[in-house]
């Protein structure tokens, strides 16, 4: 494996802050004229000479204090975003204990940005952590092909994952290389992620959306964190937690820009980036259609109607959210063809030497075939009691929903129902279906993760619902998915144990 060092340049100290009194600049020509002796001719003295260097002085003096301030500004408007973000920080890193010193067992996106420093597109076989989950191509009479017994020296090898990911740790994978750390890095983007759903639950409180006070929107925000399956993939790194908790921090950006359609650019760029972390998420842009075709609270079929009257509001909105989301979607599909053939193939077609092999040779990536036991993964897996000895457990394909996230009940009856509740039920709906339809049921994990996807929007239903937090089953609750969270985060073993025989 390469190595690579880097000399991080000091900071220079602060600039002193300028004195509150009359600038020097107007100062300096009047006490160099008094200090210069009389010139002897009519020729003026040099006073611009003298003065310059003092005006220099000042205005970087000033120019220094300008960040000095702007921070303090930031630090004002922010203060619980920065206060939640620490204690997110703190606790995560806590639970991460042992892990969050070292490399996870599966850091398959340092090995993809590492190889885009070394100016290569696939990734070096050489140098492969293990061959779990790692897609393989092999050339059969000129078809890419998934590759079946001993591997090849003509083999290709890529991530079988979205490559977004891959990008964001690209920086710090050129200044660390192979040896860059996704256990910490997952841990800072999850308290990272917490503190963008309390400032997008403010700022749905501040546009009216929810009545959701500031002590709630804290709380709220701390539930996302402890008190569901966020906590557990927040700690480990791993290359399918890491892209779970990263989609979590991308879906509050792209809902803050999309809500009301107030920002269709941005909340494009954010769209392509959450769905190049997590594909499913790609169904999600069903929010800002909504949002961009119906935003009023009521008749929304009469809105609808009202389209063919005056369209271009809404066309013009639509259309700059496409050119956000184009950039990167076009690089993603080019990349796809290059690698696989296909622009939306990211690579669990050509999974090498994997156990669902078979299911997808018969079946595909998504049928109905599978839906039995994600249904089954999702909402009826229950823990396991053993007697001797006394011992609690969990089936590693799945845990009830229920259980995981308690306040997935009070959505079924909300004490209100405003303008953002249909938007927001059918952006889960619609979410929900890959995962449910996936060959796949997340194995091995704690609870059915790939609930994840749409947790932002659950809670989200839940803070314009209604229901107080102070009622004592909604308390009740959320110790509930405290407690079961906790459990979740102290007691399960994955891929990094099973490897490191932790």
């Amino acid at each position: 494996m390469s190595r690579s060092k880097s000399k991080r340049p000091h900071s220079p100290p602060p600039a002193e802050q300028p004195p509150s009194s009359a600038s020097p600049a107007a100062e300096v020509p009047v006490a160099a004229e008094a200090s210069m002796p009389t010139p002897p001719s009519m020729e003026a003295p040099p006073v611009a000479e003298v003065a310059m260097p003092a005006v220099s002085g000042a205005a970087a003096t000033v120019a220094g204090s300008v960040p000095g301030a702007a921070l303090r500004v930031w630090l004002a408007a922010y203060r619980v975003e920065v206060l939640l973000f620490l204690v997110a920080f703190a606790v995560l890193a806590s639970f991460s204990s042992q892990r969050f010193l070292r490399q996870s067992a599966a850091p398959h996106f340092i090995y993809q940005a590492q190889s885009w420093v070394e100016g290569r597109l696939d990734v070096d076989p050489q140098v492969l952590p293990n061959l779990e989950d790692w897609a393989c191509v092999r050339l059969v009479h000129g078809v890419k092909t998934r590759c079946e017994g001993r591997p090849l020296p003509t083999d290709r090898w890529f991530v079988s994952f979205p490559s977004f990911p891959a990008v964001a740790m690209l920086p710090f994978v050129a200044l660390h290389g192979y040896q860059f750390n996704d256990t910490s890095f997952g841990v800072i983007v999850g308290a990272l992620a917490v503190a963008l759903f309390y400032s997008l639950l403010r700022f749905l409180a501040q546009q009216g959306e929810t009545a959701r006070q500031h002590d709630e929107n804290i709380a709220l925000a701390l539930v996302l964190a402890f008190g569901t399956l966020f906590f557990y993939c927040a700690i480990r790194g791993e290359v399918w937690f890491s892209a779970e908790v990263m989609g979590v921090a991308l879906t509050c950006l792209y809902v803050r820009n999309a809500a009301n359609a107030r920002r269709p650019v941005l909340a494009g760029v954010f769209y392509s980036m959450a769905t190049l972390t997590r594909t499913p998420l790609v169904f999600a842009g069903l929010f800002f259609v909504l949002e961009a075709l119906c935003p009023g609270p009521e008749n929304r079929l009469g809105q609808l109607k009202a389209l063919a009257r005056d369209w271009k509001p809404a066309a013009r909105k639509l259309g700059l959210f496409a050119l956000g989301a184009a950039p990167l979607a076009v690089l993603a599909a080019a990349y796809n063809v290059y690698r696989f053939g296909r622009p939306g193939e990211f690579g669990h077609a050509f999974l090498y030497n994997n156990r669902v092999n078979v299911d997808i040779d018969r079946w595909g990536l998504f049928h109905w075939e599978y839906l039995g036991r994600n249904l089954q993964a999702a909402f009826l897996k229950l823990p396991s009691l053993s007697g001797s000895p006394l011992k609690l457990g969990y089936d590693p394909h799945g845990l009830t929903l229920l259980l995981t996230l308690p306040l997935l009940v009070f959505l079924v009856a909300p004490k209100l129902r405003p303008r953002l509740h249909w938007p927001l039920w059918l952006t889960v709906a619609i979410c929900a279906l890959p995962g449910l339809f996936y060959q796949n049921t997340g194995y091995m994990q704690f609870g059915f993760r790939f609930s994840l996807d749409y947790t932002p929007y659950l809670l989200l239903l839940f803070a314009v619902g209604g229901w107080s937090l102070r009622n004592r089953a909604v308390m009740v609750a959320i110790a509930l998915g405290v407690l079961v969270n906790f459990w979740g985060a102290v007691a399960f073993r994955g891929y990094t144990e099973f490897v490191r025989n932790w």
